[in-house]
């Protein structure tokens, strides 16, 4: 995939970064445009309020529906803002757009789900528009799931296709909503480098005290925006109010935030960067040496019939290994995550020679 076209500018250059803000769901038309007015006075020119809501759990506020698309007119003629909301199926798609929507995206639930993206994106072929469209990543941690829904919009003939890393879910209490897993949303980059990406730290942190951490965090690894989730009255809101903000504190949040540039080069930068691919050279010589020494293991092993796995011998590596890499000042979950993937590379190669090799 390539060609990507700018979301919003119509002059090629997109805003840098990106900010969409509003409520997590449009409940009344007081509240919409409460919070248009407010974030129309901040600069805002993207407007997002959600008014289908997939939920979980059945019983829960799912969005006031239809009824909702005539408030986000108001908020186009009244404060010139462009407005965005979510679909999850082709009589969302097709609502929306005879309404005016401008930017319409694709909830987690919803990408998760094959048959619903190809829906989306067969319908949007049909009515044969050039819409921006958001992709949040699935609940799941599945990057090829991500990029397959992606494809699926791409193939519809869409070119203003934006990436929106909103966490991933996992089992088990965690200090944030949805797990950040920053590696994937950066691989995506790595693979599709004009493909935009911007952070949802509304849902990553599920918490209004993580906004502002998580907004600089994903600017300082050269996201190119933020989607905030803004309501006058947090406290009260029918859907999500932990993760929302005033439009005031989103304000104030923004005017902390530092953008960094994405490409920078000097002399002190190009040298460094020369250090590291040094050290990455090292690094390969030493693996391959350590994978040499664990098949000449892995022959004495099967000539005298030891099992290739061994335990005790692994705990007592990974032991002594954490306590050296403490005094070196790296941290354990790091140190951990390369040592097991160093002893399943080295079972592997040992399989091998128990599979392969005659004695």
């Amino acid at each position: 995939m390539n060609g990507f076209k700018p979301i919003i500018s119509d002059d090629g250059q997109t805003q840098q970064p990106l900010i969409i803000a509003g409520p997590c769901s449009a409940e009344s038309q007081e509240q919409v445009l409460q919070t248009a007015s407010i974030l129309k006075e901040a600069g805002i020119s993207i407007f997002r309020a959600g008014i289908w809501k997939p939920r979980t759990k059945p019983g829960g506020w799912e969005g006031i529906g239809s009824e909702g698309l005539s408030w986000l007119r108001m908020v186009k003629s009244q404060y010139g803002m462009k407005v965005a909301t979510e679909v999850a199926c082709r009589q969302h798609v097709i609502e929306a757009i005879s309404s005016g929507v401008d930017i319409i995206w694709v909830g987690a639930r919803t990408c998760a789900n094959p048959f619903a993206m190809q829906e989306i994106a067969d319908t949007l072929e049909m009515l044969a528009v050039d819409i921006p469209v958001l992709i949040k990543n699935p609940v799941n941690p599945d990057i090829e799931l991500w990029i397959g829904g992606i494809e699926r919009i791409y193939n519809a003939g869409i070119r203003r296709i934006c990436a929106v890393h909103r966490g991933f879910s996992v089992y088990g209490k965690q200090i944030y909503r949805n797990q950040p897993q920053w590696h994937l949303p950066i691989e995506l980059h790595r693979r599709f480098p004009d493909l935009p990406i911007i952070h949802d730290p509304s849902h990553v942190g599920g918490k209004r005290e993580f906004i502002s951490t998580l907004s600089q965090q994903a600017l300082d690894m050269g996201f190119d925006g933020l989607m905030i989730e803004t309501h006058p009255d947090p406290d009260k809101a029918l859907s999500d109010k932990n993760q929302q903000i005033t439009p005031d504190r989103l304000v104030e949040i923004l005017a902390e935030l530092q953008c960094r540039t994405k490409e920078h080069s000097d002399e002190l930068l190009s040298q460094l960067r020369h250090q590291i691919d040094d050290c990455d050279h090292e690094l390969m010589e030493v693996l391959s040496k350590r994978m040499s020494i664990c098949r000449q293991i892995g022959r004495y092993k099967k000539d005298n019939g030891i099992s290739i796995v061994q335990n005790k011998r692994y705990d007592e590596l990974l032991s002594s290994r954490l306590t050296h890499a403490q005094e070196l000042g790296l941290s354990d979950d790091f140190i951990k995550r390369v040592l097991e993937s160093v002893h399943s590379e080295s079972v592997r190669q040992q399989s091998d020679i128990f599979k392969n090799e005659k004695n």
